[in-house]
C-alpha cells in the first residue's frame, strides 16, 4: 500500500504576479523550488491564507533569485497580488518509507528564513 505524504512546502509566500491570460500554472523562483524539493511540472496544492481557497496546478520554473510567486491562467483568479500562500508538494510512499519533507519558510519578500526537515528533532515539528 502507498500513502500520499507531504514532500516539500513553501510556507507563507507572497503572491508577486498574476497572469490570467497565460495557459495556467504557478511560477516559482528556481531557488525556492530546489530548497523545497519541488520540480518543474510537478503537481502542487496551493492554499491562500487570505481567502481560504485551496486549488491544484503545476509548477513552472521562475528565474533564480527573482523571488517570484506567480499564478497563471485560471489559478490567477483564486488569489490577489500580495496574498499569502502555502505551496505543498506530495509524494507516494510505501508503508515502510518515511516522509521527511523539506519545509521552506519565507519572509514577506519570499526570501528563505528557515529551511528544515519536518521530522528533524531540533525544529520541534
Amino acid at each position: 500500500m502507498f500513502k500520499m505524504l507531504l514532500k516539500g512546502k513553501i510556507h507563507r509566500a507572497t503572491v508577486t504576479e498574476k497572469n490570467i491570460h497565460y495557459e495556467g500554472s504557478i511560477t516559482i523562483d528556481e531557488e525556492l523550488m530546489e530548497l523545497a524539493d519541488i520540480e518543474e511540472n510537478e503537481l502542487v496544492q496551493i492554499v491562500d491564507v487570505n481567502n481560504g481557497a485551496r486549488f491544484e496546478t503545476y509548477v513552472i520554473k521562475g528565474e533564480r533569485g527573482s523571488r517570484i510567486i506567480g499564478l497563471n491562467g485560471a489559478a490567477a483568479r483564486m488569489v490577489e497580488l500580495g496574498d499569502t500562500v502555502i505551496i505543498m508538494a506530495y509524494g507516494l510512499y510505501s508503508k515502510e518509507e518515511k516522509s521527511n519533507p523539506k519545509i521552506v519558510v519565507v519572509d514577506e519578500n519570499n526570501n528563505p528564513k528557515i529551511i528544515k526537515n519536518h521530522e528533524s528533532p531540533q525544529t520541534g515539528c
